[in-house]
């Protein structure tokens, strides 16, 4: 390096012409190297410095001006060669981290087990040659002295014997070696999938994965629903005939074996450009919107709330058909298992003591006329199929998980109440009558009932709502906060609706309406937006301000209880409406 250096320095000009180095700019140690500073002799110097000084001399001053010139490009010159020298450290201290940091990451320890598996391997090979050696050795036939002839003959043949269990084991391990090392068991390995982060956009585009996937199968269902209900009456009718006519000779089976053939092959028809189509049903195109790309934030949380809805909507679905079928084998309602129970000991002495020939006829022959007849009449006819279709009558009253809950928290309640109602009674003093301990126990937080609400002594609370239930009233007219919510406790009475607000202070914020005057009861989610929430009930009345949009006025929301309060208030409400008419009547 240092020889290229003298010859890029000191090419073109000889070595006596160049000026003193010792005033050029600093170097780096590793541009001079073990070489001292080169130096112009001194007696050129001075003549260099004479000529200058002097005017008249051969040197005049455009002479030292090219001087210069030559001695800044020369400068110049060495500060280039310093700069490449710089960079070819940095490029060298650089491979050599990168060298490092290869050699400190590459896995020693991976290479030393597979290092020792070979290892292993090969001992194991060594002994298999070294046994199959010695069994080659035991075949030559040992030459044995007369005398023990019986012996050397016994045993060549125990040799003879080894011999060929070698040479067997040895053709077994040849053929099958490979697939004995297929079954040997490893440890599992267990893989954690990474989850997705919470997108809009990927949640819509996986229900609608869901619905297009979903679409086959629900097609399906449509056929066979419009197949029962004679939506086409030829299809249906000829459908019926073969299917009698195959249950009849034996060929329900080759025949939906044939139908699935024929669908498969439809398939293959379709996905090589065909365009086969056919549906009892006549295909509805619905509009796919194309995904927008510019969304506000409101319109993003709209779009994650119905696609929250629906998969709350359709999990609903399924986990009600799942809870159902598991109460139906566990006993949950034993009137209902009972005739599964029987059905299932009925099929199964059918089964032992008749021929399967017979059963299969008879259970063909009744799914047919259950498909295609019985399950017509019903469906025209819903007052009979409430009446004496069993599976659908099963089905309807089998309860899910959390009306079981309600139920059993229903019960729970009346059971405290009516312990609570009869140690009242017991306790009270034996001169109070029987009216005044029912109103003294009927009354609520801030004194008697019918003096609350302003009514008779004889409109008490039912057995059902003796102490209320917790809700709160919402009155949508209404533009102050404090009125347009209010928190209290709900009771029915024989002829009232009665609200009693928590808040201290005069009777006007409560709230009495007459169950003669209502209109309508329905079950109302308050907030309609989010899913799952504001269970309550809404009650129409003439009296009542409209608002809009139109919604039912006033509400009851936030009740735990909302569907046995629901219950109790309907039928308090048709007693009122079927004894008004009885007196209309007459």
């Amino acid at each position: 390096m240092l020889r290229r250096l003298d010859r890029i320095r000191f090419r073109g000009h000889k070595r006596e012409d160049f000026p003193d180095l010792v005033e050029s700019p600093t170097a780096s140690d590793t541009e001079c190297g073990d070489e001292p500073p080169l130096k112009a002799p001194r007696s050129v110097a001075a003549r260099d410095s004479e000529e200058l000084r002097d005017p008249a001399g051969p040197g005049t001053l455009i002479m030292a001006a090219g001087v210069q010139d030559f001695n800044r490009t020369e400068s110049d010159r060495l500060n280039e060669i310093k700069g490449h020298l710089e960079i070819a450290l940095l490029e060298k201290h650089f491979l050599q981290e990168e060298l490092r940091k290869l050699r400190e990451e590459t896995n020693a320890e991976t290479l030393r087990q597979e290092l020792e598996r070979e290892r292993q391997r090969r001992l194991e090979l060594e002994q298999r040659v070294q046994e199959a050696l010695k069994a080659r050795s035991e075949e030559q036939p040992a030459q044995q002295p007369p005398k023990g002839q019986a012996q050397a003959n016994n045993g060549a043949e125990h040799r003879r014997g080894q011999g060929l269990s070698a040479r067997l084991q040895k053709w077994f391990l040849d053929r099958f070696g490979e697939y004995v090392e297929d079954f040997r068991f490893q440890p599992e390995e267990s893989t954690v999938e990474a989850e997705e982060p919470l997108s809009a956009r990927r949640l819509t585009e996986n229900m609608r994965r869901l619905k297009r996937g979903a679409k086959p199968v629900t097609g399906f269902l449509k056929n066979l629903s419009a197949l029962s209900d004679w939506y086409s009456v030829y299809t249906s009718a000829i459908a019926f005939v073969v299917y009698m006519n195959a249950v009849w000779h034996g060929w329900a089976i080759p025949v939906f074996l044939f139908l699935a053939i024929l669908r498969l092959s439809l398939n293959f028809l379709i996905a090589r450009g065909w365009r086969i189509q056919w549906s009892i049903v006549p295909e509805v195109s619905e509009a796919v919107e194309p995904p927008k790309e510019d969304l506000t934030v409101s319109e993003k949380f709209q779009l994650v709330l119905d696609v929250a809805q629906k998969a709350q909507n359709l999990f609903g679905k399924m986990a009600d058909i799942l809870e159902k079928i598991k109460n139906l084998f566990m006993w949950v309602q034993p009137e209902i298992t009972q005739k599964l129970y029987i059905a299932l000991w009925a099929a199964f002495l059918a089964s032992c003591f008749l021929p399967y020939r017979l059963v299969g006829l008879a259970a063909g022959l009744y799914a047919g006329i259950k498909f295609f007849l019985i399950d017509f009449i019903f469906k025209r006819c819903p007052r009979l199929r409430a009446k004496y279709d069993t599976p659908y009558i099963i089905w309807k009253n089998l309860p899910t998980d959390p009306q079981l809950k309600e139920r059993a928290s229903a019960t729970v309640s009346r059971r405290i109440q009516t312990a609570s109602s009869r140690s009242c009674v017991a306790s009270a003093p034996a001169g109070l009558s029987r009216d005044e301990d029912s109103s003294r126990f009927h009354g609520t937080k801030k004194g008697n009932f019918h003096e609350i609400f302003n009514l008779t002594e004889n409109e008490r609370p039912l057995a059902v709502c003796e102490s209320g239930w917790r809700c709160c009233l919402i009155n949508r007219d209404r533009k102050m906060p404090t009125d347009y919510i209010r928190n209290g406790v709900l009771y029915v009475t024989e002829n009232y609706l009665c609200f009693e607000s928590s808040k201290s202070g005069s009777s006007k914020r409560n709230k009495v309406i007459k169950l003669v005057d209502i209109t309508d009861i329905q079950k109302y989610k308050v907030l309609s937006v989010l899913p799952g929430s504001g269970m309550g009930i809404a009650v129409s009345t003439p009296s009542t301000q409209k608002v809009l949009p139109p919604s039912p006025h006033p509400v009851f929301g936030a009740m735990v209880h909302r569907d046995e309060a629901f219950e109790a208030i309907s039928t308090q409400y048709s007693k009122i409406v079927a004894a008004a008419a009885v007196g209309v009547d007459s």
